[in-house]
Formats: structure tokens, C-alpha cells, sequence
């Protein structure tokens, strides 16, 4: 996941209903459900889980009492070799810019 809403919550609440208030703001917010939700590993205590359907797992590069939720891109060679063709076929890019 590249791309998410970063959501704090260090409330007494559990990390279930930390998670069920993150998506549904997420989902509020962008009108799509995430699919995935980063935590620190200390946040998860131990291994990967699964709440309300999203997949939790853990990320050392997010900080405890942090939830990062969002959508798993499945295609991301796809999307990036595809993003590639487009840059050489931009119509606002200069002949000289091509060329280099």
C-alpha cells in the first residue's frame, strides 16, 4: 500500500474498535472501503490479523497508536508499466523534454 489515510487513536478502546472507527471514517471520507490497515508491530502483538474483513498487519514504519488504512493496489507492475508507456505519449511534454 503506497497510499492511505494515517488515523491516531490512543484511546482504552481495543484495537478492533480502533480499527471499525478508521475504516468507517475512511470509508465516510473517500466513499470506497480500505482493504488493508498498517499497524506497529506492538499494536498487533504478534502476527497478522483480520478485523471486519480488513487485513491488518504490522509495519515497523508506523508508529504506535497509528493506523494506517487503504486500498492494496493487486496491479502495481501493471500500473507502473503501464504509467511508464503514458509519460512517453504526454501531449504536454515538450519535443526537447522527450528527447532527454
Amino acid at each position: 500500500m503506497e497510499i492511505g489515510m494515517l488515523w491516531f487513536d490512543d484511546g482504552p478502546n481495543s484495537m478492533q474498535e480502533k480499527v471499525n472507527q478508521a475504516v468507517a471514517f475512511y470509508t465516510d471520507k473517500f466513499g470506497k472501503k480500505p482493504t488493508h490497515c498498517l499497524v506497529n508491530p506492538v499494536t498487533l502483538n504478534g502476527g497478522d490479523d483480520t478485523i471486519s474483513g480488513i487485513q491488518v498487519k504490522s509495519a515497523r514504519t508506523v508508529m504506535p497508536d497509528h493506523y494506517w488504512v487503504g486500498i492494496e493496489e493487486q496491479n502495481r507492475k501493471r500500473r507502473s508499466q503501464s504509467a511508464g508507456k503514458e509519460s512517453t505519449n504526454r501531449s504536454d511534454v515538450l519535443p526537447e523534454e522527450k528527447a532527454a
